[in-house]
């Protein structure tokens, strides 16, 4: 249960820190199937589709089939640094996975549980949801030395809706510090910096912006959020905030998924959508 001061510190800052959430062994528990995801990964036919978060160039974000069919399977993207010029892995597989999407708290046998239950659901409820569902979840990797850079940004303006709903529930299975690619926020920025960009399915095939792509921010007014293993962060979809790239030898392991409001207008132009077989999951 969130008390009225967090509640109130969400609603001011756009974010909330809940430090010992989980413990230390459920997080090593969760590390460790994440370790399994990695190893059980056959590059045979894989397509070896690179994540770019956008960035200063938004044309390389991926955008084929591969990333967009991911909503109800359990897919692997790679980072952009872990190719040579000749487009061949320089490090193995495990080391060089950026993210597993999108369907983890549909079909895992560890993640499903530990993302749908009566606990997290009644925080979406004192966060204001009616219908609270989740639409994605992903484990999230900063692998040693190639751990990429997340640029500025807002997550609703990749899980938009009418009104704006998105909320991340963000979980450290690692320490996360500065040197291997903390949180990074602007506190209160989800008041002040409105959502004018979306990232949408192109209708000649992949995926574009669209909008005001230019987010303009003080960067002096980031704050650094370092936080230990077993901490959930609430992130509320129009704050903006960001972390740096990796260089340290210590990896930084996170799972998080989002949720929307289920009773909120979802347009069929967003990179993501439900099927009949697999709606979004009630939370």
């Amino acid at each position: 249960m969130l008390t009225e001061t967090q509640l109130k510190d969400f609603d001011r800052d756009g974010f909330l820190v809940i430090p010992n959430f989980f413990s230390l062994e459920e997080a090593k528990r969760l590390k460790q199937r994440a370790e399994e995801l990695l190893e059980d990964l056959s590059l045979e036919g894989h397509p070896m589709t690179q994540f770019s978060t956008g960035g200063e160039d938004k044309k390389k974000h991926i955008g084929d089939d591969y990333f967009l069919e991911s909503g109800d399977k359990i897919r692997y993207f790679f980072e952009e640094g872990a190719f040579n010029d000749k487009g061949e892995l320089t490090r193995p597989k495990e080391k060089a996975i950026n993210k597993i999407g999108h369907g983890l708290h549909m079909l895992d046998p560890v993640f499903a549980p530990f993302s749908i239950n009566p606990t997290l659901s009644t925080m979406a409820k004192q966060l204001g949801f009616s219908s609270p569902k989740v639409l994605q979840s992903m484990l999230i990797f900063k692998q040693p030395y190639i751990g990429g850079k997340v640029p500025s940004h807002q997550d609703s303006t990749f899980l938009y809706t009418e009104p704006l709903s998105a909320t991340g529930f963000w979980f450290a299975l690692e320490d996360c510090t500065n040197e291997n690619g903390c949180l990074w926020f602007i506190p209160g920025s989800h008041k002040d910096v409105p959502v004018t960009n979306r990232f949408v399915r192109n209708p000649n095939g992949g995926t574009t912006f669209i909008g005001d792509s230019d987010l303009k921010v003080d960067e002096s007014k980031f704050v650094r959020m370092e936080v230990k293993a077993g901490t959930l962060v609430l992130i509320h979809g129009s704050v903006v905030h960001k972390s740096a790239p990796n260089y340290s030898k210590q990896s930084r392991f996170i799972y998080t998924f989002h949720i929307i409001e289920g009773n909120a207008h979802y347009p069929k132009d967003n990179w993501l959508q439900p099927t009949a077989e697999s709606p979004f999951t009630s939370l």
